[in-house]
């Protein structure tokens, strides 16, 4: 029996956890509700805590380019400070709130390209034992549906989107990165923007929308990088015509002079606040292996957001639940 607890303090013969998630996507704030099912080991165990982790794959820029790498932006112990016999079944049951700022991984579910995981820890006689990752869906809110809606239905299209370590400048983010969706214009805007890079920061009472334009240059002027933020709240959604709303967020970022960052350039209408230029959210990245939209997504330019079309398929996404590490890459 010594020898026995001895190899479970190892990892061996010790008991093992496989956590299963309620089917269907949640929304940022939703409760993500599930099982653990416990198996027990090759004797009797006090397992002292089971914590799931959220992760992330996000990109990082730095000196030398740029690098991805495994961020965890939330722990929920969801049970512990019981004894597991020798071989016994057990499931414990668990839910718990995402984070707000949770990004969204499909929309209409199709998938998006962002890799977002559940890690499930066991600790065990002092030890901690991360198991296996599960895929974790995460659908919009309502409001962030409505504004991707509404930029389809005005022809844009989508590009990719990806998860960038670091903060929006003069925000209230919460998390240590951030989602940025690139789409690209219709022939409306495409004399005048390359891009636009759109980034939610939902919270419980509405969300910050963040537009940053890659406005083109002309044949005496350098293009710049236009920034401007909104505000949007959750009870507008069924209220708002959601097509002249952003039409006019984009006509005011593209065709108005850019004023004092502090100047409100909306006044109460629409929430708006203006960035200036150039200095927005720090730093911009094209996608990487690890946040690119797979083949699947392909589907996009069929079903989603009724017009929104996928303008660029890049490499598939890397298999990040069986070959992830136990110390999380570049985990932070």
């Amino acid at each position: 029996m010594v020898f026995k607890r001895l190899l479970g303090s190892l990892g061996v013969g010790g008991p093992s956890a496989d956590t299963v998630l309620d089917p269907g996507a949640v929304a940022p704030g939703g409760v993500l509700g599930g099982q653990v099912h416990l198996q027990g080991g090759e004797a009797d165990f006090t397992v002292e805590h089971i914590t799931l982790e959220l992760v992330a794959r996000v990109e990082a820029e730095h000196e030398d380019g740029e690098s991805e790498g495994t961020v965890a932006f939330h722990r929920q112990v969801v049970g512990g400070d019981f004894r597991l016999a020798e071989h016994e079944r057990r499931s414990v049951p668990f839910s718990f709130p995402l984070p707000w700022e949770t990004p969204i991984t499909e929309l209409y579910g199709q998938g998006l390209g962002i890799v977002l995981g559940v890690r499930t820890e066991l600790g065990v006689a002092g030890a901690r034992d991360k198991g296996d990752m599960d895929p974790l869906a995460v659908r919009p809110l309502p409001a962030q549906e409505a504004v991707l809606e509404a930029f389809g239905q005005l022809g844009f299209g989508f590009k990719s989107a990806d998860l960038e370590l670091g903060r929006v400048n003069g925000t209230g983010q919460q998390l240590p990165f951030y989602q940025e969706i690139e789409i690209t214009p219709p022939p409306k805007y495409a004399h005048r923007v390359n891009e636009i890079e759109l980034t939610f920061l939902a919270g419980p009472a509405g969300l910050e929308v963040v537009l940053e334009a890659d406005e083109r240059g002309g044949p005496f002027s350098e293009g710049r990088d236009l920034l401007a933020r909104f505000t949007v709240d959750h009870q507008d959604v069924e209220r708002v015509d959601w097509n002249a709303r952003v039409e006019e967020w984009i006509d005011g970022l593209l065709d108005r002079p850019v004023p004092h960052p502090s100047q409100d350039a909306y006044g109460d209408h629409g929430h708006g606040h203006w960035y200036g230029h150039g200095d927005g959210h720090g730093h911009r990245s094209g996608p990487g292996a690890g946040t690119a939209v797979a083949a699947g997504a392909a589907g996009l330019a069929v079903g989603v957001v009724g017009g929104m079309v996928a303008a660029e398929v890049v490499d598939e996404v890397g298999d990040f639940f069986e070959g992830d590490d136990e110390d999380g890459g570049d985990e932070g």
